[in-house]
């Protein structure tokens, strides 16, 4: 492992429950539990330690006899940002890594370029995290809230510092509207002092973590990709990463 590389970790939280779609991480697509996918993906990424967080231990066994790191963590944390910051901590004691990456183990097709993006908005920027958005092209995503958009002002090609985080349509008038991707590249004090903080007033509100953030004077950029990575949350998402992800 390269002196870049091993000052940086990349997590992937996973935890079993699941209202919509029980058992989620352990899904099986063409013979591989779905969090694996994610790992094998983040590996090929070749940024730095890769590790499953986690308080289930079949989740772990299951990583780990496919040759993956686990770290168990507690059962009562309440966000993936809580369970990875357990993790790094345990992973990396004397805080020689300055850069966790939460990547979520629900997008089993996202592509190694992609994760690698992620961080690159930290470079040569005061951010305290970065993360990722796709211009939104399909008309009824603007509208559907379950498609949490971001408001940004432009700092460079294909770069945004983020102004909010919103399940509305934002913002209004002619232009752009981006669909946020959920992958985060924290410095390590920043994801500190985030999980010491309350939830804020305007996180309940949208049920958006990252506003916390936000709240409380963190700077967020964002990086624009190319597309959104699918993402599982349901029976018929299961399926279609299947289909995607079956063996030609």
């Amino acid at each position: 492992m390269t002196d870049a590389q091993a000052q940086m970790l990349v997590i992937i939280p996973a935890r079993m429950a699941s209202t919509r779609l029980p058992g989620k991480p352990l899904a099986d697509i063409g013979g591989v539990p779905m969090v694996v996918r994610v790992a094998r993906q983040a590996l090929l990424a070749d940024i730095g330690r890769v590790a499953v967080a986690t308080d289930s231990t079949e989740i772990a066994k299951a990583v780990q006899a496919a040759g993956i790191e686990a770290v168990m963590t507690r059962d009562d944390h309440e966000s993936g940002s809580d369970r990875v910051f357990e993790a790094a901590r345990k992973m990396d004691p004397d805080g020689r890594a300055q850069i966790i990456l939460n990547v979520q183990g629900d997008i089993p097709a996202i592509e190694p370029e992609t994760i690698r993006r992620s961080a690159l908005p930290l470079l040569g920027s005061p951010a305290d995290l970065a993360t990722l958005a796709v211009e939104i092209a399909e008309e009824a995503e603007k509208t559907n809230p379950s498609i949490v958009k971001v408001v940004g002002t432009p700092i460079g090609p294909g770069m945004l510092r983020a102004l909010y985080f919103t399940r509305a349509t934002a913002p209004y008038g002619a232009g752009p509207l981006y669909h946020h991707i959920g992958l985060y590249a924290w410095r390590r004090p920043a994801l500190e002092r985030f999980v010491s903080l309350r939830p804020s007033t305007l996180e309940r509100r949208e049920s958006l973590e990252q506003l916390r953030a936000l709240e409380n004077g963190m700077r967020i950029d964002v990086a624009i990709v190319d597309s959104v990575p699918l993402g599982v949350d349901t029976p018929a998402d299961l399926e279609r990463a299947r289909q995607i992800l079956a063996p030609t």
